[in-house]
């Protein structure tokens, strides 16, 4: 729905899994809680509520959540998780071919029957490393009908021509610490656990690897394929709201979805996806963006990986920097445009608890110059505060549309 929007610029800002549950080691405490979140603070002084970004019967997964945020349906829509990520890469998929993520982990190999998920990022290994990796498992790797891309750090691509769409395949973040032998050794008549063993004679032994091993961190010692599907057709979004939009993120899933809608992808160098991000660095590439541009979707994926790694310190750390070095920043900046609207966004839970996404309402906060200017009040943005305002979209990919549109 095309709408007449002045000169209103529109700022999208996301952390990844900032929302969490309350921890004994905090004192009751979230992460989001427990974090100096000042600049956020003052945007959920104006409005603060809570969006359920997952609807029911769906994966928690961030691109069914951040599809929903930026106003599409993932009912209609969603058709993968790979796909995605191959739109930010440029690869284009034929008609017969399915996208799979293709993770480089670490599983402990204790026995047939005991095979251990240890990291679903194979230890944070840098995308120098993996892409090496990557490109030296083509040979073992690309069959008849299979071609794999090397991506960021961890996250890379396999294409499968007439691949298996519909077989079961784990997402290695939802299994941390769990036994995967049974999947691994006794899925009859599924074609992905055989092509994942594939890689294990040649990765055990690659120099990389032995390195990793003599320094004692984890090594990538198998491939984990997951979140197949075929491309998606998503309308733009200038089409559906009248604005010409940009996206800024170190994930390829995130920035495919943009790809799809037709934002502009805005590389920022050295946007990781981890704790040493440049946060700065994606918020001045904000306000560049907005010169051009109506709306900016920034997204930040480290509390997201602080979560799986259930490292409650780096969360809060995360979190402040984002607040501190991406919210503070914009939101100082953006007095020199002649109108704004903001909002910040935890796209889903991944509690440290838990080690992986879920699906319950999340916290967003969102308020526009007028507000920001006039409103002297004081609150939290906080998954409390959120519950507490009474404040509730129950259809996550309404929100945007109420935030277009000035509404509340």
């Amino acid at each position: 729905m095309a709408r007449d929007h002045r000169k209103i610029k529109y700022v999208l800002l996301v952390g990844d899994g900032m929302a969490d549950y309350p921890l004994r080691e905090l004192g009751g405490k979230t992460p989001l809680e427990k974090a100096e979140t000042p600049h956020m603070d003052r945007i959920a002084a104006c409005r603060v509520g809570l969006v359920k970004t997952i609807p029911e019967g769906m994966d928690p997964g961030s691109d069914v959540a951040n599809l929903s945020v930026l106003g599409y349906d993932p009912r209609k829509y969603y058709t993968g998780r790979a796909p995605l990520e191959a739109a930010s890469m440029g690869v284009t998929l034929g008609s017969k071919q399915v996208a799979f993520r293709m993770n480089l982990v670490t599983l402990d190999v204790r026995s047939d029957r005991e095979i251990i998920m240890i990291s679903h990022s194979a230890g944070d290994i840098s995308t120098e490393e993996s892409v090496q990796i990557v490109e030296d498992l083509k040979e073992e790797i690309d069959l008849p009908g299979i071609e794999t891309f090397p991506g960021v750090a961890y996250r890379h691509l396999l294409l499968w021509e007439n691949g298996p769409e519909d077989a079961v395949a784990i997402p290695p973040h939802d299994v941390l610490d769990q036994n995967m032998a049974s999947y691994l050794n006794h899925s009859s008549g599924n074609p992905v656990p055989e092509l994942i063993q594939r890689s294990w004679g040649i990765l055990k032994d690659h120099p990389i690897n032995v390195e990793r091993r003599r320094t004692g961190v984890y090594e990538a010692n198998s491939i984990w394929l997951w979140g197949q599907g075929k491309t998606p057709r998503l309308p733009l979004f200038s089409d559906k709201y009248g604005l010409e939009g940009g996206v800024i993120s170190a994930v390829d899933l995130v920035k495919g979805i943009g790809v799809c809608i037709g934002f502009t992808p805005i590389h920022v160098q050295g946007a990781t996806g981890y704790l040493n991000t440049n946060y700065q660095g994606k918020a001045e590439a904000a306000l560049k963006g907005l010169a051009s541009l109506d709306f900016i979707f920034l997204h930040v994926e480290a509390p997201d990986e602080a979560g799986h790694n259930a490292n409650y310190r780096e969360k809060i750390e995360a979190i402040e920097n984002f607040d501190e070095k991406v919210v503070g920043i914009i939101l100082e900046r953006l007095k020199d445009f002649e109108d704004y609207r903001i909002m910040v966004v935890s796209d889903h839970l991944t509690p440290i608890a838990k080690r992986t996404h879920t699906d319950e309402p999340t916290p967003f906060a969102w308020a526009s110059k007028r507000e920001l200017e006039s409103n002297p009040k004081r609150s939290h943005f906080s998954e409390a505060a959120a519950r507490e305002s009474g404040l509730m979209f129950g259809v996550g990919h309404e929100l945007i549309e109420a935030f277009l549109s000035e509404q509340l």
